[in-house]
């Protein structure tokens, strides 16, 4: 199917040699920049920085070389995929092809397990990368390498260690949808990114190319579940069902148990990865009906809140909100799906809105960047 990417500034009113210069200076904010989040080991390697927990996480790689391929930027690409191999990549093991999800900035582990939505994301940007700049030798062969992620995703076996399960696929196989880890029995909303899987579908190994399908027809199910309909927003973590996952035994009085059942940092990215499948694929019309329900909530209710709330809207009073300019930023992002009132008047706020300083500046100008992209038509299909 034909591909057309709008550009919500200029539909705005927004100048297109201003749009065009806010995605460069963007980009040379974050890469090269007074407050960058890219550093470099060597002449070869580099990483995004979690300025807010200062370790590189397989999160933030992978989301440094989907904006690296979408900017044409092929030199920070390959440097951040290879510090990823020299360092985060299991060549062994439960976890074999996987991906440590935290390292410290000198490459050593802060934890061995994955994270699946870098896995995924590293694929999609490989894929991207062997259509636009064509594969080269290991480790540049891009599409070989994303192949490699994706069937060790699909067919992964647990191992015992020291008398536990450890591993396993990262797709539950019964329901088809992404697990929080390889480990558990449940799921992250903002980890489910149906846009990627339908490409999964047709550049896969072929004998998995059917569960991508499928895996994409879940996710979009599930989605329409676990957002709740009168808000628009999601929850941070929740079962296969949609339903909220129980606080653990004992941990009653612990904020933190409590926020994966809130609209919490991760689940912001929710409204990124629907509104781009509306814009690749159109492939549910209730996306608009999303879309809406979250603008015309978040601008007339949610916005004076300083505090995270549930997906119905009740306050959680025990923690202020961490990432405000991010959480904006995908409600602008909304409007690539939304035909309500708030669309466009979004996008200019969203225009006119800095990038985050400081040490939590990670996560918020992450989602900033995406949602520059996407509402700009340079989030695309490569």
């Amino acid at each position: 199917m034909e591909h057309t990417y709008p550009n919500l500034f200029t539909e705005a009113g927004i100048d297109a040699g201003a749009v065009e210069a806010r995605v460069r200076a963007v980009w040379q904010a974050l890469t090269a920049g007074e407050d960058r989040i890219y550093g470099e080991t060597d002449a070869d390697t580099g990483y995004f920085t979690d300025t807010g927990n200062d370790d590189a996480r397989t999160e933030g790689m992978s989301y440094a070389m989907m904006m690296a391929v979408q900017m044409d930027d092929k030199p920070l690409f390959d440097k951040v995929w290879r510090w990823s191999l020299r360092y985060m990549r299991h060549d062994s093991g439960p976890y074999k092809d996987y991906f440590a999800w935290s390292c410290n900035l000198d490459g050593t582990r802060r934890a061995q397990g994955p994270a699946p939505d870098g896995e995924e994301y590293y694929a999609m940007a490989l894929f991207f990368a062997s259509h636009r700049w064509g594969d080269g030798p290991e480790p540049l062969d891009y599409s070989v390498q994303a192949r490699r992620i994706l069937h060790a995703c699909v067919h992964n076996r647990p191992e015992t260690v020291d008398g536990r399960m450890v591993g396993g696929p990262m797709w539950d196989p019964e329901t088809k949808l992404i697990k929080f880890v390889p480990e558990t029995p449940f799921t992250d909303p903002s980890y489910h990114l149906p846009h990627f899987y339908t490409l999964f579908s047709l550049w896969a190994d072929e004998k998995d190319r059917p569960f991508w399908a499928e895996a994409a027809a879940a996710s979009r199910a599930f989605l329409r579940k676990a957002v709740n309909p009168d808000t628009g927003l999601a929850p941070n973590m929740c079962a296969f069902d949609a339903q909220p996952l129980p606080v653990p035994e004992g941990q009653e009085l612990n904020p933190w148990a409590e926020l994966g059942r809130c609209y919490f940092s991760d689940a912001y990215r929710v409204a990124i990865n629907i509104s781009l499948d509306h814009v690749w694929f159109h492939a549910d019309p209730w996306q608009v009906t999303f879309a809406d329900t979250l603008q015309n909530y978040v601008y007339t209710h949610a916005e004076p809140s300083e505090h995270v709330v549930y997906p119905d809207g009740r306050i959680f009073e025990a923690e202020p909100i961490m990432h405000p300019p991010g959480m904006k930023s995908t409600w602008a992002c909304a409007s690539l799906a939304a035909g309500g009132e708030h669309r466009l008047k979004a996008v200019r706020d969203f225009f006119a809105m800095p990038l985050r300083a400081g040490k939590r500046r990670y996560y918020d100008n992450c989602l900033y960047f995406f949602t520059l992209l996407a509402l700009s038509g340079n989030y695309r299909i490569w």
